[in-house]
């Protein structure tokens, strides 16, 4: 949780605290929870235009966002083989146009890293607490009308600073290099030197426990916020001129046009 205010070089982003949700249901409360806020949220919101209009699935994206949440995971996954099955090598995936300048996995992809699943499991959620979704031209409804939510990926604002791996989700290779690195990201972000219009503000207490966090989940939901206040303080929040409501941009991400 932070706040975005003004500062003399550039504006600051002062986190104020990190809240750990370990369910879905935690998940669901804090989108419900009253108040303003612009969020940023790490998993894909949209997939490939391509991909859906090939299996003619809904083009309207709230409509694909609840087909796509109401299918069987197993269902989706025959899709997704089946179509990168009749690909030639090199070129397998379905892209959205805003995956490849993020450096990002395509979001159809089901295994390392399954983000096509935390697309499934999160956004019907978002959805259905009303959320406004900007990149997709959804003002959102009710008392959620000024919650805001962003697609962020926090791997594209990392690699500005660092090319090296700086987390793990498996505690043996989560080592003392990859700890450095999340540190030289940290100070990146503290510094305004991450490529980002915003910098960060953090107490020491909150700053060590991104550092000592392997897996890197707390270094990566501090740079999903500076992402979306980023994107905040551009026109249109720095979306493309011609953006696709339905597949989407990822925030802080420059279109490769300009």
């Amino acid at each position: 949780m932070g706040r975005l205010v003004d500062g003399p070089r550039a504006a600051v982003v002062h986190l104020d605290a990190i809240r750990e949700l370990h369910t879905l249901a935690a998940f669901d409360d804090l989108l419900r929870e009253p108040g303003e806020w612009l969020g940023g949220f790490d998993l894909p919101f949209g997939q490939p235009r391509m991909l859906i209009e090939h299996e003619g699935w809904p083009t309207d994206w709230r409509e694909f966002v609840r087909f796509y949440c109401g299918q069987p995971r197993e269902a989706l996954r025959d899709v997704f083989r089946r179509w990168c099955a009749g690909r030639p090598d090199g070129d397998k995936f379905a892209w959205r146009k805003t995956d490849k300048p993020a450096g990002s996995s395509p979001a159809m992809r089901w295994t390392n890293p399954p983000v096509a699943w935390m697309m499934h499991a999160g956004i019907g959620r978002m959805l259905d607490a009303g959320l406004a979704f900007p990149a997709h031209r959804v003002a959102g409804r009710g008392d959620a009308r000024q919650r805001l939510a962003l697609e962020a990926y926090p791997g594209f604002t990392a690699r500005q600073v660092c090319r090296r791996s700086y987390k793990s989700d498996t505690p043996a290779m989560q080592t003392a290099e990859r700890r450095a690195n999340r540190r030289v990201i940290l100070d990146a972000l503290i510094a305004g030197e991450a490529g980002l219009d915003v910098r960060l503000d953090v107490s020491a207490v909150l700053a060590r426990r991104m550092i000592t966090d392997g897996a890197g989940d707390l270094l990566d939901a501090a740079i999903c916020g500076l992402q979306a206040a980023h994107a905040s303080l551009r026109r249109g929040y720095g979306f493309p001129r011609d953006l696709d409501p339905l597949e989407g941009w990822i925030a802080s991400v420059p279109h490769p046009l300009t």
